[in-house]
């Protein structure tokens, strides 16, 4: 098995994950994760292993995600859904409703960052926070934190709605 089909193991679900968490939308984190190890494999002869291969590769989803976004003007302001949300409630819960998911997507992307980013991880990309804090070359304490803050100026917005 070759070096780039051993990371290609090892990370494709993490990757799919995060993309996941980014996008929301299934078949576009497929591309994302399709066009990651696509872009990883033309450069893996760049990689300098000042992170971790996941870390890495994560920054490059991210980047296309980012690009992608801008050029499709992927976020528009409709509140319409987020109206209905007045009271705090199990964000678990908000998820599992696709419209209600787009909706917070939405008021996550207004968000500063890490807390939009920590938030996204955990809750659509399913990573622990040993994880994310490795992403983000800080502790999981600090991944905890920065979700539970996250969370919290989440349900505030909501209940000013």
């Amino acid at each position: 098995m070759s070096e780039f089909e051993e990371i290609y193991r090892t990370y494709m679900t993490d990757v799919y994950r995060y993309a996941r968490g980014l996008t929301l939308d299934e078949r576009w984190a497929e591309e994302v994760t399709q066009e990651t190890f696509f872009r990883a494999m033309r450069s893996l002869h760049n990689f300098r292993g000042e992170c971790e291969v996941r870390v890495w590769l994560c920054h490059i989803a991210k980047n296309i995600v980012r690009t992608e976004q801008r050029r499709r003007g992927r976020y528009t302001e409709d509140d319409t859904a987020l109206q209905e949300l007045t009271e705090p409630v199990d964000l678990t819960e908000l998820v599992a409703d696709r419209q209600t998911a787009l909706s917070l997507h939405r008021l996550l992307h207004r968000m500063e960052e890490p807390y939009k980013e920590v938030f996204s991880l955990r809750v659509f990309g399913e990573l622990s926070f040993a994880q994310i804090g490795e992403l983000f070359g800080r502790t999981d304490h600090w991944a905890c934190v920065t979700f539970h803050r996250a969370k919290e100026k989440i349900q505030k917005e909501m209940s000013q709605l």
